[in-house]
């Protein structure tokens, strides 16, 4: 009841603000036309759209407000009276009151503001929609600001995403792509990480470890925690002082060099993604400010680390691969890695998602690249991909979303920007490095404990292969049988990566027991020829 009692105040919410205008013109599909044909009789909107889209985001709550925080970077795909509408709510949402924070304050810290603090400000340094900070002064005198979740955030967030769930299983049950999109497994993940949200001491420890990952890095500075005045329900954080980034003004007046300020940004977001496997999924420019102190060189600094991303070793592989290729005009590569990848089935004819692929990105690629959109083209390639039924990654969903957010406000700072030019060698330095000697060696540092617990237990495996791969030819199937070859190749798959572990354990003992490699190499290879033959 209460999912239904919330869909019907959604309803009720977008009515009072006429959101049904935003959807008139032609080519609706004929249930929507009947629907707004019954709002004909409301009274006309005496607000812009762009106001009305924002309060009523605003009436709806925090996981409709991020929407909006997401809208408000898309300058080439949102209206320009739009964007800057929606662009007050990345910090200018209705603060609560100062008597409910400061009670939260107390009742966290398990002491009075006053024995806390040295000085604590009661009106709002900044209102976001899911939290509200104030700044204060510690009692050794340093700044620093003060954060606490909105009351009763917790149970409108519940009912908002678990209406999400609900649509998402209707998509998936009612379409043949929306089940290719896996809407339930995203919206639970969504759901997953905005509860996250809510725990500041989690905030807190992506904080401190961003903060470690750039140290001394002129990219990106990171505020310190104050752990002392942290936990689950508050967080007390270094105060910083910078221009907010959505501040143009400000920042000419400062000199700012805008174009090394966009390509900044974007190295900022590849270094995090692909050296750290540990990026800020929620970079709009209410989180980001600009460090003015060097005008020719300028640096960021960032907040709100609540929600951190990160990808697997092949999703990241296969993610360089793929826009080196594309960016190539190497469709061949493309459809190729797609299938490598698992992101489509592999029995997909490579030489039509090819020719698919071409005829979406060359009109795109005729144009300047300071004019393409890495979000168009991804956007454009995932829908071609759809129709030879590629399955969304969950993984790379925050992945997307930050990726636009970052293209949105490149593209603010300076129009031209051509972010190809500084993702290019990025990426290309990031796949030489990972082959090197030194790289593999890492890997093997890491890994090695793991391979070596596992070593004792592969000539058993082996034999249990050849068991079965024997058992396999006495039954007389043959060789082009498909489920005999299907299992087959498991039982060699297991036999290969035995015979890896072999290696990488043999490797291992050597180089810390001071075990000789040659014989266990020799036995290694020695099994796995007997296995192919």
């Amino acid at each position: 009841m209460s999912r239904v009692l919330r869909l019907l105040a959604i309803l009720k919410t977008a009515l009072a603000y006429r959101l049904d205008t935003f959807f008139q013109g032609d080519g609706r599909p004929w249930p929507l036309r009947v629907l707004l044909s019954l709002t004909a009789c409301l009274p006309e909107p005496t607000e812009s759209r762009g106001v009305r889209l924002r309060k009523a985001l605003e009436d709806l709550g925090p996981i409709f407000v991020k929407f909006g925080q997401l809208l408000s970077t898309r300058p080439d795909l949102v209206p320009a009276d739009i964007c800057r509408e929606l662009s007050q709510l990345q910090d200018n949402v209705p603060p609560f009151s100062p008597d409910d924070f400061t009670r939260i304050v107390e009742k966290a810290l398990g002491n009075s503001v006053n024995e806390l603090f040295l000085k604590f400000d009661r009106e709002p340094l900044a209102s976001a929609s899911v939290a509200q900070v104030h700044t204060a002064l510690l009692k050794d005198g340093r700044e620093v600001v003060v954060k606490a979740i909105r009351p009763g955030i917790e149970n409108v967030i519940d009912q908002d995403t678990a209406l999400l769930i609900t649509l998402a299983r209707w998509v998936e049950k009612l379409s043949p792509v929306g089940r290719r999109l896996h809407p339930v497994e995203v919206a639970r993940d969504y759901r997953l990480t905005i509860f996250d949200e809510l725990d500041l001491k989690r905030e807190a420890a992506n904080t401190s470890t961003l903060r470690r990952n750039f140290k001394d890095s002129p990219l990106l500075y990171v505020p310190e925690v104050h752990w002392s005045h942290t936990n689950e329900k508050v967080m007390t954080t270094e105060r910083i002082y910078g221009i907010p980034v959505t501040n143009i003004e400000q920042l000419t007046n400062r000199n700012i060099n805008f174009k090394v300020l966009a390509e900044r940004g974007v190295e900022i977001f590849f270094t995090q993604v692909f050296d750290h496997n540990f990026f800020h999924a929620d970079m709009h420019p209410g989180n980001i400010f600009v460090d003015d102190s060097t005008p020719a060189r300028p640096g960021y600094m960032a907040v709100d680390c609540a929600i951190i991303g990160s990808l697997t070793d092949d999703d990241r592989y296969y993610l360089a691969r793929n826009l080196i290729a594309i960016f190539r005009r190497d469709y061949r590569q493309v459809a190729e890695l797609h299938v490598l990848s698992g992101w489509i089935p592999e029995q997909t004819p490579i030489n039509e998602f090819e020719a698919a692929i071409r005829t979406v990105c060359e009109p795109i690629f005729e144009r300047p690249l300071c004019e393409i959109s890495f979000a168009q083209v991804l956007v454009s390639l995932f829908r071609t991909a759809q129709r030879f039924e590629m399955e969304v990654q969950p993984s790379l969903v925050l992945l997307q979303k930050t990726l636009i957010n970052i293209e949105g406000l490149g593209r603010q700072l300076y129009p031209d920007l051509d972010l190809w030019a500084t993702a290019h060698p990025f990426l290309e330095k990031w796949l030489k490095e990972r082959f090197r000697p030194r790289a593999l060696v890492e890997r093997l540092e890491r890994h090695g404990p793991e391979w070596l617990e596992q070593f004792p237990k592969v000539p058993q495996l082996l034999y249990e292969s050849l068991e079965q791969i024997r058992d396999l030819k006495k039954t007389g199937m043959k060789p082009q049988d498909a489920k005999a070859t299907g299992l087959r190749s498991r039982w060699l798959g297991a036999a290969l990566v035995g015979a890896g572990f072999g290696l990488a354990g043999a490797q291992w003992s050597a180089a810390f027991a001071g075990v000789p490699t040659v014989p266990l190499i020799l036995t290694t290879t020695g099994i796995l020829l007997l296995l192919l033959r």
